[in-house]
């Protein structure tokens, strides 16, 4: 993703976090596909909470149907040309597919007219957007004038002048050249360590690459407060409310909050690479109150929220329903034809790469993957192929859950107890991986309960699947956020979400006649 230039991004990116802290929790091996690596499972179940967004309104556009790219080919495309075109597909193949919104595309392409005519740069020509297919709140801009905003940005944006805000933002990152400025740092870094582990020794050269690490983690901090001073200085001067990149960040940092609330993420965990290489979201917040300060007081610009909200009506929310989609302990996948329900208790999260759960404070976990059918044998086979260690083989058991043949066994590794279960269906074995300190028979009752969930989709649950979309209601007499809060269909803690998404703080009122967003189905 670095080479799409993943500038002053919203939600930053976990991967090297996630690699540094399994670095320091003991393994399991497994099997993916005929090559093996050796992952920490219960980090696994963990760390995917910590890092995904959670802002995921009647019908508008084509509810998650992604829209490829159809940039015409040219023999005589400039290599520059050929570089952007490339970056594109890459983006928008790794965050879902675009996401077809007419109204909301106009709306915000509007908005960028305005930022191009106050921009700092002369000339500047008008950025074009595409909105990705995924509910992870996010955004980037590209030199070619791409410029990318995510479903879960439009959801947790609550005005024009916090979209405009964060485009603002990152065209900033642009032309100020942060891309090519953080690339020669990171070869300048490449340099330095092969040297250092050439004519030093091993000790010297780690001393080294450590101080350049900081120098780099140093250098991204500026970039983002810089980012911010000149993305609130360019939606001043395009006539919108200075103050709506502060209200942003303040959302993102209640999002943050929220998903803290219901994963349990662990903050020296987070800390360990994200605050590290980032300001923390008070900091922005607090400069970005001050920027705008410089230029005003307080109802300076125009918000429109009425003409956002209208914009983003119908808008999809949340996981695609075709890649799989949670509701309340229940998890489908209607492509794979598939369902199970985790044990009492849980809260699931689908994420790329798996299924998550965590059930708080009992220190349990679970994980649903897939693989395909090695075929090198029959289920047992597989199960002793090396994919996982501390398998207990007194514990293997063939069985059949729901007309699929499966095989569950139990695993031990370190504090921690697996209760491991591999289906078979179709092509694929699915993978259910249940984590517990203590696996009392009451626990492991409750696993082999979610096991045998486990089955294939009716005809008429197919038929039936779903997606959800944020919807604009006007607020009456008698109004609430709580009786407004019931119509939500969301997962967990509907209140909570509703206020999120509508910059509510704890005590607020909802206001007969205005517009709030809920989630509906």
């Amino acid at each position: 993703m670095d080479r799409v230039s993943r500038r002053g991004q919203l939600q930053y990116n976990s991967h090297a976090l996630r690699k540094a802290i399994l670095k320091r929790i003991p393994n399991l091996s497994f099997w993916r596909d005929g090559y093996s690596f050796s992952l920490p499972l219960f980090s696994i179940f963990l760390i995917s909470f910590f890092f995904s967004a959670c802002a995921e309104l009647e019908r508008q556009g084509q509810l998650f149907e992604p829209i490829p790219s159809q940039k015409p080919a040219s023999s005589t495309l400039s290599a520059a040309d050929n570089r952007s075109s490339v970056q594109h597909k890459e983006l928008v193949t790794q965050f879902g597919g675009e996401y077809h919104a007419p109204q909301a595309e106009a709306y915000l392409d509007a908005i960028l007219v305005k930022l191009a005519e106050a921009s700092d740069v002369p000339g500047q020509s008008a950025y074009k957007v595409t909105i990705l297919n995924t509910p992870v709140v996010n955004a980037f801009a590209l030199p070619s004038g791409n410029l990318y905003v995510t479903r879960g940005l439009l959801a947790l944006a609550a005005d024009a002048s916090e979209a405009a805000a964060v485009m603002a933002h990152e065209i900033a990152h642009v032309t100020l050249r942060h891309s090519a400025l953080r690339a020669e740092r990171e070869r300048e870094a490449a340099l330095i360590s092969q040297a250092a582990a050439i004519i030093q020794n091993r000790q010297k050269g780690e001393e080294v690459r450590s101080h350049q690490r900081l120098s780099v983690a140093s250098f991204s901090r500026q970039q983002e407060l810089d980012a911010d001073i000149a993305g609130v200085r360019v939606i001043a001067r395009a006539g919108f409310d200075p103050y709506g990149a502060s209200r942003f960040l303040t959302a993102l940092g209640r999002s943050s909050d929220l998903r803290t609330s219901l994963y349990g993420k662990k903050k020296s965990a987070f800390d360990f690479d994200i605050m590290s290489t980032h300001p923390s979201t008070p900091d922005r917040v607090a400069r970005a109150v001050a920027s705008a300060r410089e230029l005003g007081a307080p109802g300076l610009g125009i918000r429109d929220r009425a003409g956002y909200l209208a914009a983003i009506n119908g808008v999809a929310f949340g996981d695609d329903p075709n890649e799989g989609f949670v509701r309340d302990r229940k998890f489908t996948h209607p492509r794979l034809n598939f369902t199970f329900i985790a044990p009492e208790g849980f809260l699931l999260e689908n994420a790329n790469e798996a299924v998550f759960g965590v059930r708080q404070p009992d220190n349990e976990a679970l994980r649903l993957d897939s693989v395909r059918n090695p075929h090198f044998g029959g289920l047992e086979t597989y199960l002793n192929s090396g994919w996982i260690d501390g398998l207990l083989a007194s514990s293997i058991k063939k069985l059949d859950i729901n007309g699929l043949p499966a095989i569950i066994a139990t695993a031990r590794a370190g504090e921690w107890n697996f209760r491991i279960a591999v289906v078979q269906h179709g092509d694929f074995l699915y993978r259910l991986i249940f984590a517990a300190r203590a696996l009392t028979d009451s626990v492991d009752q409750s696993f082999l309960q979610s096991i045998n969930t486990f089955r294939r989709l009716t005809p008429q649950e197919l038929l039936d699947v779903h997606g959800l979309r944020l919807a604009i209601i006007a607020a009456v007499a008698g109004d609430n956020p709580e009786t407004l809060a019931t119509r939500m269909v969301v997962p967990n803690r509907p209140l909570e979400y509703f206020r999120l998404l509508n910059g509510l703080a704890e005590n607020d009122p909802v206001i007969p006649g205005e517009h709030y967003k809920i989630v509906i189905e």
